[in-house]
């Protein structure tokens, strides 16, 4: 796919993602999200970058240890997370933490501006991700920290058939290359190649868990990547690729819910 193809389709269709997600995936990411920041040396007054911050989910705790003389920006690429993001750090009353849409891979920062840069579950998402990691590295502070977390293989996450069930409905793919830094050799050999260093990976398995069929297709299809493709549809096609989409977890189905297994890779380097 066309790279500006494939940021407008991710632009507004977390636009679209933006009412269902922290509904469907809050819990559901969370291993992701608090392995990461675990990974992560934090210090006192620190300047964080958090890039693909979503709605904030891992932008406020790093906010809380950074303390009142660091700072946290996060960025993301839809405009409607963002405003989520704003709004809930109005809420939760932590003003420093701040947000500006931003493509991840045309970062507007001088070189050597923060301390820790991180994107948690952001990178498969990137057109470009060797252009994005590129400018992860320029905005990092000499020593500076890098951290991702991203989806693993493709083989151990369950829900993973949403996206051939959407791709073959529409004229290209959605997240080509979803998948392709879950291989802990390939991260490895990309971070270093770029010229980071003590390079740190771990992966971690998990369970996505929801109570309903309307909840795991809704988390699915409304509230995740193909938000947008997902929106054209007529209710007809909703309803097959929902049908489709339960036939092929189906497995994963108890008396409780469904209990869909995932892996996460989470990574931390040196520049």
């Amino acid at each position: 796919m066309d790279p500006n193809l494939q940021r407008r389709v991710q632009r507004y269709g977390w636009d679209k993602a933006t009412e269902f997600y922290e509904s469907f995936w809050e819990d559901q990411l969370s291993p992701a999200h608090e392995k990461l920041q675990a990974m992560l040396e934090v210090n006192e007054g620190d300047h964080a970058l958090d890039i693909a911050c979503g709605s904030g989910q891992v932008t406020f705790p790093v906010a809380n240890k950074v303390g009142v003389g660091g700072h946290v920006i996060g960025t993301d690429l839809s405009d409607k997370m963002i405003e989520l993001a704003s709004k809930n750090a109005i809420s939760k009353k932590i003003p420093n933490a701040t947000f500006q849409q931003m493509d991840a891979e045309n970062l507007i920062f001088n070189d050597q501006h923060f301390d820790i840069v991180y994107t948690s579950l952001g990178l498969m998402y990137f057109p470009e991700p060797i252009k994005a990691l590129n400018e992860f590295k320029r905005v990092l502070k000499d020593n500076g920290q890098l951290g991702i977390a991203v989806w693993g293989n493709r083989k151990r996450c369950g829900w993973a058939e949403v996206f051939e069930i959407v791709d073959k409905r529409v004229a290209s793919e959605v997240c080509p290359m979803f998948f392709q830094f879950g291989n802990k050799l390939l991260m490895e050999k990309t971070l270093k190649g770029i010229g980071f260093g003590n390079v740190q990976l771990e992966i971690i398995q998990t369970k996505l868990k929801y109570n309903t069929d309307e909840e795991a297709y809704g988390a699915a299809f409304a509230g995740g990547p193909v938000a947008l493709a997902y929106n054209k549809f007529n209710n007809d096609v909703k309803h097959e690729v929902h049908e489709e989409y339960l036939h092929s977890i189906r497995e994963y189905r108890s008396s409780n819910g469904y209990e869909i297994p995932g892996e996460f890779l989470i990574c931390t380097c040196i520049k």
